[in-house]
């Protein structure tokens, strides 16, 4: 579906919202009721710290296609009816935590806490499935892997730039596959429903 990268996104910020909520040591930041303010948001860290949010960023930053299923061919959907392959992407994730720095003389304290949580329960879950999946996604079948993914300092390096702002502490997370079914009417396809073979002779001349 066209909507499932949006989808995958409020699977992750949900499942982090609710692990930072529940989290007895950062309960109070994060968990309303507690009188918590921060957030877990989808907006980059740039956005957050010119809106002066905290919390955590889940910024989808790339979309790659996945190459590995890439080449599926048609599946049948009904007797007469063929439905295109899906494009298959991989999407990937920067989680940055935002605390601010003039307020909470323990911000970097509290900002390596904050990711090893994250890290820790996106380790535990390893793939999205059954309840866990949210939006659009509730109800599907299928498994969404989460994989820790180790960025060079090139690579990191790169995405920070594109933001231009300083490098804050941060990880990267791919998550995949993630389909998107064509949005083309299935196409018309008859069903092969017997097979007759038929036999011959074959003459096979001497040469002279």
């Amino acid at each position: 579906m066209k909507t499932w990268i949006r989808a995958t996104s409020v699977t992750l910020r949900e499942l982090l919202r609710e692990a930072f909520e529940a989290d007895a040591e950062l309960d109070a930041f994060f968990a309303p009721v507690q009188g918590g303010t921060m957030l877990v948001t989808l907006d980059t860290p740039e956005e957050m710290v010119e809106l002066s949010r905290e919390g955590v960023s889940l910024w989808l930053y790339r979309l790659q296609r996945d190459g590995e299923t890439l080449n599926q061919p048609p599946r049948r959907v009904g007797p007469g009816e063929l439905r295109q392959p899906p494009l298959p992407l991989r999407l990937h994730y920067l989680v940055t935590p935002i605390v601010n720095r003039e307020t909470r003389p323990q911000a970097p304290e509290l900002e390596q806490h904050i990711v090893g949580l994250a890290l820790q329960v996106l380790h535990d879950v390893g793939s999205l499935r059954g309840a866990l999946l949210r939006d659009d996604l509730a109800g599907q079948s299928f498994d969404i892997f989460v994989r820790l993914e180790p960025l060079s300092l090139e690579e990191i390096t790169r995405v920070w730039d594109a933001l231009d702002v300083p490098y804050r502490l941060s990880v990267s997370y791919e998550v995949s596959v993630v389909p998107i079914f064509s949005g083309r009417a299935h196409e018309a396809a008859v069903p092969v429903d017997s097979v007759h073979p038929e036999y011959g002779v074959a003459t096979v001349r001497e040469a002279p």
